[in-house]
């Protein structure tokens, strides 16, 4: 498909201020990029994409991701995950090409990655290979140094950092200067422990902050950690499924929005949270709802508003590609820019009738509304389908998951409750 592609006569929701969102518009793409966005576009010899009846919007961008745990998916708490160091690079690959694959099956065009399975380099290089082989355009967040996958269009490697506590403040400071010179950019945990607070503020004294990097987590930092990151455009990295189902803390929504600091959303572990970022949205908006409300109830004076589903859809798309990284190739329906391109059915009975399109995709769809994902202009979801071979997929990650489970002493499957 990646030539002439005409998605045609859909709501098109862009999260470019430039652009806008338009009823009955078309996207026009060639060669893989947008070549331009309105109503009634013709272009002679497209592949015609009817997009009647649907939303269209950019790919979603996961944020924060740690593909090679999907064979643990659904787990849950109580559960013992399988143990990273079980892995053979053959397990990384085919966890990797199943968990991405779900992550396109459900509209995400763009995971970053965090590839921190112990390991050599043929681990990594298979994980690379799973990237490849999705189709999906992707982050590789890896905490090798000495090893460098090669690029490429869809592929950027970035570098895993130690955690931001106080006692590596010096260890830190010296890694992200060795990561800068080598052009990468700097992901890392932070406020992840209840104890937190101080240490990003310390970092942003020690003039190690900047928007070349993203620091995930976040729940537990304190004020003066949220002022460094404002002042430096340090990129946030949501998880908030994730983070609440195992009582890792909240999302700190309010001490974002305080500051207008504008986070992007990821799944981290699909043994605790769903795998789309349908919920991830929902989340992050109702736990600030929820906050302000208890708020209202108790009777405090000067309550900030509701966070809005534009901010949400932001943050789950353009937001979400600037904390990537990646802001000028991905996250909006903006000319020039790689087409990756979402299309969501709203004639579905769990959503229709439309009465506003970004509330529709934030608080009412799911992935089942997912028609067409392209990536690069290439479709790997059509018609609700993927286009890989998905029980190739399948029967991979089975196998790597049984494997691994009886090389853990327990059954496959184990932990789970089927009474």
């Amino acid at each position: 498909m990646k030539g002439k592609v005409l998605v045609k006569g859909g709501t098109v929701l862009s999260s470019d201020r430039s652009v806008g969102n338009m009823v009955g518009a078309d996207v026009l793409i060639e060669d893989g990029l947008i070549v331009e966005v309105g109503a009634a576009l013709r272009s002679r010899g497209a592949e015609i994409i009817d997009a009647s009846d649907t939303i269209v919007m950019p790919g979603f961008v996961d944020a924060h991701r740690h593909v090679w745990q999907s064979l643990t998916r659904n787990l849950g708490t109580t559960a013992s995950p399988t143990v990273g160091d079980s892995y053979t690079p053959d397990d990384v690959y085919a966890a990797t090409f199943a968990g991405l694959l779900g992550a396109v099956a459900a509209g995400i065009t763009t995971v970053v990655d965090w590839c921190d399975i112990p390991g050599t380099a043929g681990h990594l290089e298979a994980a690379v290979a799973g990237h490849a082989d999705s189709g999906v355009r992707s982050v590789l967040v890896t905490t090798q140094s000495d090893t460098e996958p090669d690029a490429t269009d869809r592929l950027t490697v970035a570098s895993a950092s130690l955690d931001v506590v106080e006692a590596n403040m010096q260890s830190i400071v010296s890694s992200w200067t060795k990561i800068r010179a080598a052009g990468r950019r700097i992901h890392a945990r932070a406020g992840t422990r209840s104890a937190s607070g101080g240490e990003v503020a310390e970092l942003g004294r020690r003039g190690a902050l900047g928007p070349d990097v993203t620091l995930s987590h976040c729940c537990h930092l304190n004020a003066d950690d949220f002022d460094a990151i404002a002042e430096s455009s340090t990129r946030v990295a949501l998880v908030p499924s994730s983070d609440m189902a195992a009582g890792a803390g909240s999302p700190p929504m309010q001490q974002l929005i305080d500051r207008s600091i504008r986070p992007g959303l990821g799944i981290g572990e699909e043994r605790l949270a769903p795998g789309d970022a349908f919920a991830q949205m929902r989340a992050a908006i109702s736990v600030q709802h929820a906050v302000l409300f208890e708020s209202k109830l108790a009777g405090k004076g000067a309550v900030p508003n509701l966070l809005n589903t534009r901010d949400v859809l932001r943050y789950a798309t353009i937001d979400g590609a600037l904390v990537a990284g990646l802001p000028t190739i991905t996250g909006s329906l903006t000319p020039g820019k790689h087409a990756d391109v979402l299309v969501l059915r709203a004639d579905s009975p769990n959503i229709a009738p439309i009465n506003d399109p970004i509330g529709a995709v934030v608080w009412g769809m799911d992935t089942s509304n997912v028609d067409w994902v392209l990536v690069d202009g290439v479709a790997v979801v059509e018609h609700g389908e993927l286009t890989a071979d998905v029980q190739r997929a399948m029967d991979l990650a089975t196998a790597a998951q049984r494997r691994l489970a009886a090389a853990a002493g327990d059954l496959a499957g184990s932990g789970a409750d089927v009474s």
